[in-house]
């Protein structure tokens, strides 16, 4: 698929359009976005297994099992939607805003418009990023005291299982083992390992901004002690 291409492009502003749909009319007080989002953001895996069905060679490891940090980030999204779970609702914010977006922007689909992997790929990712913005701007959430390092402590620990996995099963989750075939903002970052530690500053960085608009009314830098006073009898 052409980056930054006519499918690419209109692709990206239907999802706009979506979103605002689904903000406009959730901030009206109904109900369906929320169980739309949802219900996707929950079923994407297996659309991913029906759009692999259609490919015609070996399918590798890497798309039959859903460790990257997007396939994290549909289950936090969906279930955070439905329970809003504070720390689901933190990391679909963060990992949607700061890291799948980078998914709708440089996208790796390997198939352009209108093979199912095309699809799939977008669906997926368009989701997220739209249950990411539903969060705050229709259901009115923001995070918690402390968030800022909770956030990094949880991203350090995907990035352990993924780099773990990648070297037990010769994957690359995360793209942490190889950078993407396609153009991606890691090809200024250097070469393999030094990325990894320019990714990890990037991520954190994004995330930290990200959250910078709710310092007004919570401090995302430490949670708020609780003072217990002593009882007198």
């Amino acid at each position: 698929m052409p980056l930054f291409g006519l499918s690419h492009g209109l692709t990206v502003l239907t999802l706009i359009l979506i979103a605002s749909l689904c903000i406009h009319t959730g901030r009206r007080g109904h109900a369906w976005p929320r169980a739309f989002l949802a219900f996707v953001c929950l079923s994407v895996f297996p659309i991913n297994q029906l759009a692999l069905m259609s490919l015609d060679f070996k399918i590798p490891l890497d798309k039959l099992l859903p460790f990257h940090l997007c396939d994290f980030a549909a289950l936090t999204a969906g279930f955070g939607i439905l329970t809003k779970k504070p720390l689901l609702c933190e990391l679909t914010y963060c990992w949607g805003l700061a890291g799948t977006i980078q998914g709708l922007i440089f996208p790796n689909p390997g198939w352009d418009f209108p093979a199912p992997m095309f699809w799939s790929y977008f669906v997926q990712h368009g989701v997220v990023v739209i249950a990411a913005l539903y969060l705050p701007f229709a259901m009115k959430w923001k995070p918690r005291e402390g968030v800022v390092p909770r956030i990094i402590l949880w991203t350090q620990i995907y990035f352990l299982l993924a780099m773990t996995a990648n070297g037990a099963l010769g994957t690359n989750f995360g793209f942490l083992a190889s950078k993407p075939e396609v153009a991606s903002p890691l090809d200024y970052l250097g070469d393999w390992p030094i990325y990894l530690i320019w990714l990890q500053v990037l991520a954190t960085g994004l995330m930290t901004c990200l959250l910078l608009p709710f310092r007004k009314t919570i401090n995302i830098w430490r949670p708020r002690r609780i003072r217990v006073s002593p009882t007198h009898e």
